[in-house]
């Protein structure tokens, strides 16, 4: 899963989110990521230090190495995390596991959370061609009724987009999340070659309610 995140990744077929993310980051110091992978979006965001917290220890050795001012944490998101408070300007977690209690605890005051969950129609038709695991019903607004005691939701942006992905790009896709483990055998050859897929993504910012 990490190779083929790596690999999908370094495709530049994300490059849009990893850009629009940087933008909401903004000048922070000191900006982490929880559930970081390969470190493939904090080293975009990055314009001062950046630390990488995952709980795989094959994808933070990836991560360490994305940037040079990034260092990488093994950390399991759901326990408390490695990080002292008040210690981040903003802290990312992309299409990862929340922990509100201690993503407000890191953050400095006046610093912010930058959440990135799929949309109903991300990854269609691949989504319904291949058995992937679908987006939750109300997934916005189980987000926001899990962060809402600790966040005030500040900016929200929905980006959506199609990209022509190979049958190469559709395996790396598929391997790279937990639909790895999910997907039926049915053969990617199967597909177009490229399908068209589209990317539907909610980059929510959110301020600690402190």
């Amino acid at each position: 899963m990490v190779a083929a995140r790596d690999d999908f990744l370094g495709m530049g077929y994300y490059d849009p989110i990893a850009d629009r993310l940087s933008e909401f980051c903004g000048p922070g110091e000191a900006v982490g990521d929880a559930g970081a992978g390969t470190g493939f979006y904090l080293a975009k965001a990055t314009k001062g230090v950046g630390l990488a917290l995952d709980v795989s220890k094959h994808a933070l050795k990836r991560a360490a190495r994305a940037h040079p001012r990034i260092g990488a944490v093994v950390a399991d998101v759901w326990k408390r995390l490695p990080v002292r408070d008040d210690a981040l300007d903003v802290l990312l977690n992309v299409f990862a596991p929340r922990n509100p209690a201690e993503f407000a605890r890191v953050l400095r005051p006046g610093g912010m959370l930058v959440t990135v969950t799929p949309g109903p129609d991300h990854l269609r038709p691949l989504v319904d061609r291949l058995g992937l695991l679908r987006v939750e019903e109300d997934k916005e607004g189980r987000l926001a009724a899990a962060l809402g005691d600790g966040f005030a939701q500040a900016v929200q942006d929905r980006l959506e987009y199609e990209v022509e992905l190979g049958h190469k790009a559709v395996t790396e896709a598929v391997g790279m999340g937990p639909s790895a483990w999910h997907a039926r055998e049915s053969p990617v050859e199967a597909l177009p070659d490229p399908v068209t897929v589209r990317v539907s993504v909610l980059i929510t910012g959110w301020r600690p309610r402190r």
